[in-house]
């Protein structure tokens, strides 16, 4: 079984900063990508950022300059930087994986439960 345990968040003021963590964990074989994406009340959820296992980024337009994600391979665990933070970010971040297990070495998408930014004064 696999979880993604999402950390950090919480509310921001306009042009603050804010940072994401989350980990994996159980029976992986290797993690192929891991990324970030958020829903905002009455939306769809949308991509914030992705990351491959060779540290390729990914980034939305709306986030390009202001948020980074990295990642750290040895402890599966991503992060996601958020600088310059608008009102209109606020929304559930959401972690996402794409991995393989010791026990199914197709790749899957896993998702974490989500973590609540609120940007606002």
């Amino acid at each position: 079984q696999v979880q993604l345990g999402e950390s950090g968040g919480g509310l921001g003021q306009p042009g603050g900063s804010l940072r994401l963590s989350c980990a994996a964990s159980g029976s992986i074989l290797r993690i192929s990508a891991m990324g970030w994406f958020r829903q905002a009340p009455g939306k769809e959820r949308e991509l914030v950022a992705t990351i491959t296992s060779g540290g390729s980024t990914n980034y939305a337009d709306s986030v390009k300059g202001r948020f980074t994600i990295s990642r750290d391979n040895a402890k599966n665990a991503a992060f996601l930087q958020m600088n310059s933070l608008k009102p209109e970010d606020t929304a559930v971040y959401y972690c996402n994986a794409v991995l393989n297990l010791y026990t199914n070495t197709v790749y899957r998408n896993y998702w974490g439960r989500g973590a609540q930014v609120t940007v606002s004064s």
